[in-house]
């Protein structure tokens, strides 16, 4: 079945080509959800509101770029709501960084830090940090559109950037000094 074929079938609000596109896209989307959820609950939280978005929405496809990317921002825009600003504007500097996991692959050497290293790293930033960094880095929007995106600034966007990188580095060095 092709793409427009499923997108076609989905306005007609079909169960078999639901079916077939939660099927095709779930297991991706559900890698962009763990990036912006504290937990795997959460993430499929945010993956099953996404999809639920994608059905209600899916006739406003204009069949102009990538349909996955689509997806990707409706579920990029759901885990934003989730994680609004109003949770992590309460943050005092970012600086309560938790406890480093214990369950990061050996040696915690920067070299040989895993995909999954990385994520626990990033996942354990505070939430606004995180979501921006992911926003810009993972992601790739600019600032401008960040700050669009989460009602700030874009300088608020730069900073927030700065500082996530910072405790990144931080918690790297940790995993460094553990390692010699």
């Amino acid at each position: 079945m092709t793409e427009t074929e499923l997108i076609t079938g989905c306005i007609r609000e079909e169960a078999a080509y639901q079916k077939e596109l939660f099927s095709r896209f779930a297991a991706p989307m559900l890698g962009v959800c763990h990036r912006y959820a504290r937990n795997a609950d959460d993430a499929e939280d945010i993956l099953q509101d996404a999809f639920i978005k994608v059905f209600n929405k899916i006739h406003q496809f204009k069949f102009e770029g990538s349909f996955e990317g689509w997806i990707r921002r409706v579920v990029v825009n759901t885990a934003l709501k989730k994680y609004s600003l109003t949770r992590y504007s309460k943050e005092l500097t970012g600086q309560e960084m938790k406890d480093l996991p214990g369950d990061l692959s050996e040696p915690p050497a920067y070299g040989h830090l895993t995909e999954k290293d990385l994520l626990v790293l990033i996942n354990n930033l505070p939430d606004g940090y995180r979501l921006i960094f992911n926003l810009y880095v993972i992601e790739g929007y600019a600032h401008e559109e960040i700050a669009e995106m989460l009602g700030i600034q874009p300088g608020t966007s730069r900073s927030q950037l700065v500082k996530a990188r910072h405790l990144l580095q931080k918690q790297l060095l940790q995993l460094q000094k553990v390692a010699v």
